[in-house]
């Protein structure tokens, strides 16, 4: 959806359906990787395939925390890239959708801004699903998989801004799940 709002405009998605994305994406995600993962370890006689008590107990722990660093992951990435660093940078949930946020206060670059948003699906989903195959850990596939799985919005978000000019600014949206595209000539930034 896009609405103009005077030199600004402002573009978001919907969270339920971004919620709808996410579950496709953790079906698909896990059709992606738990196929190779059996076909690698299921022959293993100690390949932890089915994984520890131990292991899961680790894997739901965690989860709680990943969700934090997850947001941490937006904000520290996002600090590079904004004007003011860290001070730009604000923590919050979405209560009516129970979704954490992390929003940035001024405008950046769409290439920095993309990094950001995509930073948390790489460090917390792809990564340990890449670790997890390759040492047959299925509490770590399913954290992959699920870490992938709740960056849908994240993912979604840099799908529209790839559709967007290289030389505009981006401005995360203080309330919603989306952004504020500023074209180049209209930004306060490349205007000083």
């Amino acid at each position: 959806m896009e609405i103009s709002q005077g030199t600004k405009r402002k573009v978001t998605i919907d969270i339920v359906k971004a919620n709808v994305f996410a579950i496709i994406l953790l079906a698909l995600s896990a059709i992606i990787l738990l196929i190779p993962f059996f076909f690698i370890w299921k022959g293993e006689k100690n390949s932890g395939v089915l994984g520890s008590s131990t292991g899961w107990a680790i894997f739901f722990i965690s989860f709680f925390i990943g969700i934090v660093v997850h947001e941490l992951i937006h904000g520290l990435t996002w600090s590079f890239y904004a004007k003011s660093g860290w001070r730009s940078i604000r923590f919050g949930v979405m209560w009516k959708y129970l979704t954490p946020y992390c929003h940035c206060k001024e405008p950046m670059h769409i290439r920095g801004y993309i990094i950001g948003g995509i930073m948390p699906c790489i460090i917390l989903g792809i990564i340990p699903s890449l670790i997890a195959l390759a040492i047959g850990s299925l509490p770590l596939l399913a954290w992959g998989i699920i870490f992938i799985a709740s960056a849908a919005g994240d993912i979604w978000i840099v799908w529209l801004l790839t559709k967007e000019k290289p030389g505009s600014m981006v401005m995360d949206h203080p309330s919603e799940a989306g952004f504020y595209i500023i074209d180049k000539e209209d930004s306060k930034e490349e205007r000083e």
